[in-house]
This record gives C-alpha cells, structure tokens and sequence, in this order.
C-alpha cells in the first residue's frame, strides 16, 4: 500500500474559491440543529401538531422548520422555541476561527 499525499487544495479551499463556503457551513449548522430537534422530538414522543403548541405555532411553520431540504429563513428565535419545546437549550459559541496547516 503506498502513501499518497493529499493533491490540491482542501474541500474548505475549493467551496471558498466557489464563494460559497459560508452559505454551506450555514446550512450544515442549521441542518445539525434540526437533526437534534428531530432526536428529541423522538425521545420524548412528540408529533408534528404537539411541537407546534408546544412553540405557539402552525403545524405548517414546524414542518418548514424540520424540512433540512428546504430553503428556509430560520431565526434563532424559532431554534430557541424549538429547543426549549422539546426541553433543550440553544447554546451558542463565539469560538477562533480554524488555522489551516500548511
């Protein structure tokens, strides 16, 4: 088995020479919160019409929210509603951004 070195740039590099690096890492931190509302969700057996009034909301605005395909405007207001429905808190970070090796 040979070793072979990595060739060119990484995936970060080629989605940022795109422009689109931001919105990608966007929606995969959106669709990472919506995945661990569906878990809880799961865990504490609760449908889509107990979320929506469980947040004070439509069954249709909780379909959009857990939609990970759809091209959604979603809020932090209505992550924070979401997670405290399903007994969580939305915690976010402030964090350095990454150093890319050279």
């Amino acid at each position: 088995m040979t070793n072979q070195n990595n060739i060119g740039s990484s995936f970060d590099s080629f989605l940022n020479d795109q422009g689109i690096l931001k919105v990608c890492e966007e929606r995969a931190e959106i669709e990472i919160l919506v995945d661990q509302i569906k878990a809880a969700m799961e865990e504490r057996n609760i449908n889509i019409t107990q979320m929506a009034e469980l947040m004070g909301t439509s069954r249709a605005q909780v379909n959009r929210l857990l939609d990970a395909t759809a091209e959604s405007n979603i809020n932090l207001q209505t992550l924070r509603k979401a997670a405290n429905a399903v007994g969580r808190r939305l915690s976010l970070t402030l964090e350095e951004p990454l150093q890319e090796s050279a």
